[in-house]
């Protein structure tokens, strides 16, 4: 006897058929099962018309309904408000409950407790279950019960939970043996293209992204085969070191139990042990970030740490020149310029390169990290705020378990250390090809006869810097000089 007649399993951030806990309880509980996902126009509407990402999710959606569909299945694919048409497809079909997985962000909770309120009083259950991550909200707490603020105990307390309940809550949700229960959809029910959604086709095929739950599949494929030297290759830009994953586990066409397991099985073959336990540690950041968002909700707006809302940032026209300058990869530092151009071309950052860049904007130019934050979030095809939000602040030393605020990265050093012979920069800043050594990563200091002959002219072929790092550090340390003296003012007990 099963518990609902027919249910309803809404796709969101997790964009496959395989070991997924909301399609494996609703195929437990339920005689028919829908699936729908709902394009939704809240998040649409704020959108250029050739977003890369929605891109992405069209492309996405229909490799999974091309899945469900071997099962019997399908997909209903909807362009509406989701709070709204939800609720209105419940009736449409006359199902019992929704089942969905759990989303974490603010905007997107305060959806789902609208859509969850509408659900009851028409007399529909909302079932919301676990699955982008693998501890969430008060699951991993401090030894008083508190959430953790600083990573290293958060890691240490996770590896202890892991360790103690890893079959459970690495186990696979197999969706396979009850998947003839999948409702198909009308035949008139069509996945509706880019252009009737208010979109174009983007780069995406152009720039090599691997798509769907295949191309999930083939990056981590491809991943096993480096996995090993992931410590020690990860830093580098121009080395094929990181996983590429990013984008799938903000879409969910990987699972995330899934690449735990994997890490784990690799720490334990001895030959990928020390790739994998530096990869599996990145895994681990990525909950810690959730987990903070779960409890500190303010840092979406706000500096996790108060006092540094203190801070008075550079504002006004030189600074909106500044900031342009930035987003534009003209700010005569050759590795935070190819970087800003890496994003814009292709959506994509390397993550030493995501710390570089945040830093030079907030201590060398002393502009808000939160703009800096707001365009990473326009352009990152894995723009996920829980960790987007967690980078900035961890680089402007505003959030939890960030760099001291007089940790500030030279963007010269960081240069030498992590593109010795420059072959990111030249990928990206062509110009500057002919340049070698120190002269590639500051030009501003090569000799007048080596820029003649790399064909450079300062401020025409390539740009002067903006700022003179030891001085903008000056004046970053004054700028932060306010947080002690809030500190120091802050009433007792605060």
């Amino acid at each position: 006897m099963y518990r609902f007649d027919k249910s309803l399993v809404w796709f969101r951030r997790d964009l496959r058929h395989f070991d997924h806990v909301a399609l494996n309880r609703a195929l437990l509980d339920s005689r028919v099962v829908y699936c729908v996902f709902v394009f939704d126009k809240e998040i649409l509407d704020t959108l250029p018309p050739r977003d890369r990402r929605v891109h992405f999710i069209h492309s996405c959606i229909s490799e999974l309904d091309a899945e469900l569909r071997k099962s019997g299945g399908g997909l209903l694919v909807r362009h509406a408000r989701a709070n709204e048409e939800i609720p209105r497809l419940v009736e449409e079909l006359g199902v019992d409950a929704v089942f969905a997985n759990h989303d974490y962000e603010p905007a997107a909770v305060r959806r789902d407790v609208l859509v969850e309120q509408r659900l009851r009083a028409a007399g529909r259950a909302w079932m919301s279950f676990k699955d982008q991550v693998i501890f969430e909200k008060g699951e991993v707490l401090s030894r008083f019960g508190k959430p953790f603020s600083v990573f290293t105990p958060y890691k240490n307390a996770w590896l202890k939970t892991l360790h103690s309940t890893e079959e459970s809550c690495l186990q696979a949700h197999s969706t396979d043996a009850n998947s003839g229960r999948l409702a198909a959809p009308p035949p008139f029910e069509k996945i509706p293209s880019l252009g009737e959604l208010g979109f174009e086709e983007s780069d995406l095929v152009q720039i090599g992204i691997p798509i769907g739950i295949s191309g999930g599949q083939a990056l981590l494929d491809d991943f096993a085969q480096r996995i090993g030297s992931y410590g020690t290759t990860r830093d580098f830009p121009a080395i094929r070191g990181p996983s590429y994953l990013s984008v799938h586990l903000r879409f969910g066409t990987v699972s995330i139990r899934g690449l735990v397991r994997y890490a784990v099985n690799a720490m334990r073959a001895s030959a990928d042990s020390a790739g994998a336990a530096t990869w599996l540690s990145e895994l681990i950041w990525r909950d810690f970030y959730f987990m903070i968002l779960h409890h500190h909700p303010h840092v979406a707006q706000r500096a996790f740490k108060p006092e540094y809302d203190a801070i008075a940032w550079e504002t006004g026209e030189e600074a909106d020149a500044m900031f342009q300058a930035w987003c534009e990869g003209r700010t005569g530092y050759p590795l935070v310029d190819a970087a800003m151009l890496q994003l814009n071309k292709s959506g994509y950052m390397h993550n030493r390169l995501r710390m570089v860049t945040a830093s030079f904007l907030v201590k060398d130019l002393g502009i808000d990290w939160r703009r800096g934050e707001r365009y990473f979030a326009e352009k990152l095809n894995d723009y996920d705020l829980a960790a987007n939000n967690g980078g900035w602040q961890w680089a402007a030393s505003t959030g939890c378990d960030a760099q001291p605020y007089f940790r500030i990265f030279n963007p010269m050093t960081q240069s030498e250390k992590f593109d010795p012979e420059g072959k990111f920069i030249k990928r990206y800043l062509p110009a500057l090809s002919g340049l070698s050594g120190k002269a590639l990563h500051a030009p501003w200091l090569a000799s007048p006869l080596d820029l003649q002959l790399a064909g450079i002219t300062l401020g025409k072929d390539y740009s002067l810097p903006l700022v003179q790092h030891d001085e903008a550090r000056r004046r970053t340390l004054e700028r932060y000089a306010i947080v002690k003296k809030v500190r120091t003012e802050a009433p007792e007990g605060d």
